[in-house]
């Protein structure tokens, strides 16, 4: 048995600019960090030689092929796991459109345990590009690469996509006192409101020629942002994300609606620094930059939402049980 702890994320800054349409030409570059909600992924081997899958609802097939859940079937062909297993995945959090990189974490998830089952450790540079490759390549979805990565390396990170296919990381190396810092003023809330994140990724991906002002500042954003933790200025993250989602919602029509807007504007009339939608947008869930002193007024202005208290993680998937047996012997 194999079970994997693969962490979901907020994009801070620069979300968007990693989708190929816009970082093979101008690079991308998004300031991300893992939180301490998580996809569990448990796979586990079978007496007999049956697929089952279980997930919100349960399969039991014969062959990989005939697997519905895209990212468990692709999965599996990718690592060379043909039966014999029972694959459950469990989350901390609504798995479906909360903008918190939840699919991204499941394939990551999924490849880890499934290597680990094969007996092959990987890198997680090689879990992320193999998470890139299904999500993006193999199941068609118009979405960029910071999920898969900062799922499969955690931390707090500076992600550079492009120009062309290279990506690169570096993790920010916050002191104690700063990683805490950044914590404190970190509130999330939930919209109550799911979406698919893919109609509005189509939609960004064909406005990118009409949008290119405004992924060249979410791009800027990102940087001047890494710079100022880098300095120790935890204080001007909230106005860089208050600045950038402005940018945000030009990017595409389903970005905001008229409920998210009412939300961000009591919350900024409250006090906070900044507020935006994490992921794609559309719903899910709001983060917001808040000074402590404030939070309490902050909380009272949303007081329709449900508050997830969060903090930092600072690992990406881990394998967190591996027993191997074998039942023959």
């Amino acid at each position: 048995m194999i079970i994997t702890q693969t962490p979901l994320r907020i994009g801070l800054l620069g979300g968007g600019t990693d989708l190929p349409s816009y970082y093979l030409e101008h690079g991308g570059r998004v300031l991300n960090c893992a939180i301490d909600k998580y996809i569990y992924v448990i796979v586990k081997q079978r007496f007999d030689d049956e697929i089952y899958v279980n997930y919100s609802k349960k399969e039991i097939v014969s062959r990989v092929a005939d697997i519905e859940h895209e990212l468990v079937r692709e999965a599996m062909l990718m690592t060379g796991v043909t039966g014999g297993v029972e694959i459950t995945t469990l989350a901390d959090i609504p798995s479906s459109g909360s903008g918190l990189g939840s699919s991204s974490a499941v394939t990551v998830g999924l490849l880890h345990a499934l290597y680990a089952y094969t007996g092959r450790q990987m890198s997680a540079e090689e879990l992320a590009e193999g998470a890139c490759r299904i999500e993006i390549e193999r199941c068609g979805k118009p979405i960029g690469k910071q999920d898969q990565y900062i799922a499969a390396l955690g931390g707090i990170r500076d992600l550079r996509f492009g120009p062309g296919e290279d990506v690169s990381h570096e993790e920010l190396g916050l002191s104690a006192s700063e990683r805490v810092a950044l914590q404190q003023q970190m509130m999330l809330f939930y919209t109550g409101i799911t979406r698919r994140a893919d109609n509005i990724l189509a939609e960004q991906n064909a406005n990118v020629p009409a949008t290119l002002p405004q992924l060249d500042l979410l791009r800027d954003l990102a940087g001047f942002a890494v710079k100022r933790l880098r300095s120790g200025d935890v204080d001007a993250i909230g106005p860089a994300l208050r600045e950038s989602w402005e940018a945000k919602r030009k990017l595409a029509s389903g970005v905001s609606n008229s409920q998210v807007d009412g939300a961000v504007t009591r919350a900024l009339e409250a006090g906070a620094s900044g507020v935006k939608l994490t992921g794609a947008g559309g719903g899910g869930f709001l983060v917001v930059l808040c000074p402590m002193e404030r939070q309490r007024a902050v909380r009272e202005s949303l007081a329709d939402m449900r508050e997830l208290p969060i903090r930092l993680e600072r690992f990406g998937s881990r394998v967190m049980l591996n027993v191997a047996r074998d039942i023959w012997s």
